[in-house]
């Protein structure tokens, strides 16, 4: 991995060299305050008081040359504007051309001027990451906040690109004007052509896109989501991202999604009757619902290195292997073998194509989209989590067609089966399978001016800057060679097994994992006994724990919207994650029965703490992950996404054998000896992120 310095020389404009922040300087600067800290010839408070003034001076250097680029725009949309005020009384469709052709000339010049304000945007963060890892303190509050908030703050035009949004918006405006004057003065017999957005206007937007980073809701749904981001693609990349994007094959994905969160819950509220009309425990549940989990630690993996070559035939093959397990499930009652209803509900965690799906949004969705389609992503895992009990607690029929059982054990077998059956037909006729290998000569057909000026913009950008997840890698590296700013080809490589992505993973990511098992072994725990304790304690009919599971599933997507618009807003990640933990540990506690009779207000309340925690305290985690996660685990098969699908997965299936497990020492027992394990688990979380809180951002 090239150090970010080096990247940021090699992708400079030229003529504005002198301009951009001079980051290997700042980061020697660094290095020499820890060295003269450690030596005792400098105090920490000089220390701030020097990188102030410093960062104050390169701020002050890229503004006001940021200042007078505006300037020379301004003044070239000003005589552009007198020419188009002109051709209102006479207008020719040569000079309308002609002034398109202006106008292009001046959006390509703020597109470079908006790649420039990126890259030292990025630049400014990252050197003030670096200088809070070192010292372990929070300089980037102080220096954001007391400049950020002063009138006179020179800061709101790097990271706020105060100005520019008036020229892209007179940029934008003309060439959709003019656009449109040229398509009406062509002849009155031919019909008025479709309005197109110019490409330049396209780019732009993709670029003000970047620079503001979209809502904050949708940046941290996409996080959720742990589909990484890159922090600065090059243009050629997203022109290959337009051609390999299908909007179909996109919902094919997020309905498969949908319809596999589904599958994964329709059989809780019923699946402890199940196995007692099968002549087992009804806490054999834990088993039937595990069997799902079990598989898909393994199928997680196949299915990620399937999608190296192919996204469509493993999205058959999925839809195939459901529609099997639910049918087998379904005759499971019919043939009264218990050994069938595991298998069917093992097929359905082969049939697990979620690594798929992910990766089909980090690699062929363009990226102006990129976060509303992993917000779709967890937003459809969530309204699937509240649609499949509520879906039990509707199946409450019973009837034979010959010798075939339909009852509200089999329904949900049946419905899914034939959801995955319509599933498939509309995926054989409707994915498009995107291109493996696309040609840098594949873009439109573009004027000389547009080529060259491309070609300026692109010198030095055909390769992306870190993606956010880089910037602990190169902290790691700065701290163990100091100096070093390149290392060898193989750390460029993705990992190649479980193993080897397991050894890049610092303490911080590990804890991150540890939080995330843990969340994910209270929530399979919460759910998955609601059933039998529900039944045991307050004799809950079937539709009545349906509605309890639906009602929590319907919490998630609120609960983000407040998280990701207002609460993240308010206080630091760190903060929200620690305070989530402690919500989920008086939630579990508030869940045993002691002395008292357990009530349903007891079970409802503590469960929905708990609940609601979890998500909160998931959503953050993850977005944390997202951001430090090493850079080699951001591609391959063995990626990010994998590793918490794999940490999640596990919990699941180890909550799941507890239940059956609890079993054993009777129902009455059932509910405190599988809230302990829970409580343990939570109590290590918190001790660990108190531990690494200080490594948190």
């Amino acid at each position: 991995m090239v150090a970010f310095g080096k990247k940021l020389k090699a992708r400079q404009i030229q003529e504005w060299q002198g301009y951009y922040i001079n980051y290997k300087l700042m980061k020697k600067k660094v290095k020499q305050y820890a060295h003269q800290i450690e030596v005792g010839t400098l105090e920490r408070r000089h220390v701030l008081k020097d990188f102030s003034r410093m960062l104050d001076n390169q701020i002050e250097k890229i503004v006001l040359f940021l200042l007078e680029q505006q300037g020379l725009l301004a003044s070239k949309l000003a005589k552009l504007r007198e020419q188009h005020d002109a051709l209102q009384e006479q207008p020719e469709i040569s000079q309308i051309t002609e002034l398109r052709e202006g106008y292009r000339v001046v959006g390509y010049d703020l597109l470079k001027l908006l790649y420039f304000v990126e890259m030292n945007a990025i630049g400014l963060r990252k050197i003030l990451k670096k200088f809070d890892k070192r010292f372990r303190y929070r300089f980037t509050d102080y220096y954001v906040k007391s400049r950020a908030n002063h009138p006179y703050s020179q800061l709101q035009q790097v990271f706020k690109h105060v100005g520019l949004g008036a020229v892209v918006g007179a940029v934008s405006r003309n060439l959709h004007e003019l656009q449109d004057c040229q398509g009406s003065y062509l002849s009155i017999y031919d019909p008025p052509a479709l309005p197109l957005q110019d490409p330049v206007v396209d780019s732009i937007k993709a670029a003000v896109d970047r620079l503001t980073h979209s809502t904050n809701f949708l940046n941290f749904m996409a996080q959720h989501a742990l589909i990484m981001q890159e922090e600065l693609p090059a243009p050629a990349e997203e022109q290959i991202d337009e051609e390999r994007y299908h909007y179909v094959s996109l919902l094919l994905n997020l309905a498969n999604t949908f319809l596999y969160m589904v599958n994964t819950y329709i059989i809780v509220p019923t699946a402890d009757n199940y196995s007692m009309s099968l002549g087992a425990a009804a806490t054999v549940c834990g088993i039937v619902i595990g069997a799902m989990a079990v598989a898909q630690v393994f199928s997680s993996v196949y299915f990620s290195a399937w999608s190296n070559r192919s996204y469509f035939r493993p999205l058959v093959f999925s839809s195939i292997v459901l529609f099997v397990g639910n049918a087998m499930y379904a005759l499971a009652y019919d043939l009264n073998s218990l050994t069938m209803l595991l298998l069917g509900r093992l097929f359905c965690g082969f049939g697990s194509a979620r690594a798929v799906n992910r990766r089909y949004i980090s690699d062929c969705v363009p990226l102006k989209i990129r976060l509303q389609a992993s917000a779709g992503f967890v937003s459809a895992s969530a309204l699937g989590m509240a649609c499949g009990p509520a879906l039990a607690g509707i199946l409450q029929i019973n009837f034979k067609i010959y010798k075939l059982t339909f009852n509200a054990m089999t329904l949900p077998g049946w419905v899914m089966a034939v959801a995955w059956l319509v599933y498939l037909i509309w995926l054989w006729f409707s994915f498009k399978e995107p291109s493996r290998d696309v040609e840098e000569n594949n873009s439109p057909h573009a004027s000389d001016f547009e080529t060259a000026e491309k070609n300026t913009l692109e010198k030095g950008l055909k390769q992306p800057l870190l993606i956010t997840s880089e910037e602990q890698q190169e902290d790691d590296e700065d701290a163990e060679a100091d100096g070093s700013e390149e290392v060898s080809q193989e750390s460029r490589r993705p990992a190649t097994s479980i193993a080897s992505a397991y050894r890049l993973l610092t303490p911080s990511v590990k804890v991150q994992l540890l939080i995330y098992f843990m969340l994910k072994y209270a929530m399979e725990i919460l759910l998955s006994e609601s059933s039998v304790v529900t039944t045991y304690y307050f004799s809950w009919s079937t539709s009545t724990v349906a509605v309890f599971l639906a009602c929590l599933g319907l919490t998630v997507l609120p609960v983000n919207i407040v998280v990701g618009s207002y609460i993240s807003n308010m206080f630091e990640d760190r903060q929200i994650l620690l305070a989530s933990e402690i919500m989920v540990c008086i939630g579990i506690l508030l869940s045993f029965h002691v002395i008292i009779p357990y009530s349903v207000p007891q079970y409802v309340c503590s469960g929905l703490i708990m609940f609601v925690s979890a998500e909160v305290l998931e959503g953050v985690n993850l977005s944390l992950l997202s951001r430090v996660m090493s850079s080699r685990l951001s591609r391959g098969t063995y990626n990010g996404g994998l590793l918490s699908t794999e940490a999640g997965t596990i919990a699941r299936v180890i909550a799941d054998a507890t239940i059956t497990l609890a079993g054993f020492l009777g129902q009455s027992q059932l509910l405190n000896i599988t809230l302990l394990p829970s409580l343990l688990i939570c109590i290590i979380s918190i001790a660990a992120t108190c531990f690494t809180y200080n490594s948190l951002y």
